[in-house]
């Protein structure tokens, strides 16, 4: 599915696994989508934007890709979605225990039920940002609890679950949401203090999962299912460089881009917003002369030893 050797193009000296800091893993899955569907595309669509963007970033005064970004094989697996599950929580598991700061791009949300799953497994007091217009709180859904309604339910059982944009949800969802942990979009537009609500109630390690459909459709209109009343491109860029300031991202995953082919801008989008993150997870660190950049994932915990690998797991 990749469409390129490299992700962005960059040189391959930035590319290789050995040295890069940042594996970057596509899912090109859309299995259990119930109305828009393409979300299957997405990885490539995200990929053909990277090469067409520029990679020195105006804000933080970086170019991040010299940290070193891996483009790991996509997770092709479709057979089911508890394999597609399986398939995403064993090699997101592998990337994470060779000390690498792990991304995944989708493929539609149920993807980041085994995502989640491997950082739980690999770090301590673990809370997941979970940036999304729905709830996915569902235990099951069309007979599977592998289903994208279902993605951060699990999470909500064994994390510390925080939801943002929330504006669309089944009734069922309230008995398994914690609403004191809930930002739902009609009350964060009338709350200039949101961020820094949400900030509060997060452990050291965090862990995102962003479903594009939280963005507006105006500007973010090629998702599944585009909920009016979404968040804006400043807005979350200001609270996203808080929270990798604040506390130690551990990684995240981005979900829900359904392509269009009349407009890409929803893919630049996608591009841009991927390359942000990594920007300012990284931006206060140096290039190594050596290119010696194997991320150290208790780089930002020190003593606390907040990851928690265990070499006897499969």
């Amino acid at each position: 599915m990749n469409t390129t050797n490299n992700y962005a193009g960059i040189p391959d000296e930035f590319a290789q696994l050995e040295k890069a800091k940042v594996v970057l893993i596509p899912v090109p899955y859309d299995g259990t989508s119930t109305w828009g569907k393409g979300a299957d595309k997405g990885p490539d669509a995200f990929l053909a934007a990277s090469e067409n963007m520029e990679l020195y970033d105006i804000e933080t005064d970086t170019e991040v890709y010299q940290q070193g970004i891996y483009l790991a094989n996509s997770v092709d697996e479709d057979s089911s979605p508890e394999a597609m599950v399986n398939a995403v929580h064993k090699v997101t598991k592998e990337y994470i225990k060779r000390n690498k700061f792990v991304t995944l791009f989708g493929g539609e949300h149920s993807i980041s039920i085994g995502t989640i799953r491997a950082f739980n497994e690999c770090f301590d007091n673990l809370t997941v940002l979970h940036i999304d217009a729905h709830a996915d709180l569902r235990k099951s859904y069309d007979g599977s609890k592998f289903n994208h309604a279902c993605a951060v339910h699990e999470a909500s059982q064994t994390t510390n679950l925080l939801q943002v944009g929330i504006r669309s949800m089944d009734a069922i969802e309230k008995t398994f949401m914690d609403e004191e942990k809930t930002f739902f979009a009609h009350d964060m537009v009338n709350d200039e203090y949101w961020t820094d609500k949400v900030i509060d109630l997060m452990t050291d390690n965090v862990f995102i999962t962003f479903d594009l459909d939280a963005l507006d459709p105006s500007i973010m209109p090629a998702t599944g299912t585009p909920e009016p009343g979404g968040l804006f491109y400043y807005e979350t860029l200001e609270f996203l460089k808080q929270v990798f300031a604040d506390k130690n991202v551990v990684g995240f995953d981005i979900v829900e881009l359904c392509p269009n082919k009349a407009d890409k801008s929803s893919d630049f989008l996608a591009a841009k917003l991927y390359y942000k993150m990594l920007s300012y997870k990284f931006m206060g660190e140096a290039v190594e002369d050596d290119y010696d950049n194997t991320y150290d994932v208790d780089s930002k915990v020190g003593a606390n030893n907040n990851s928690k690998f265990d070499d006897d797991e499969d």
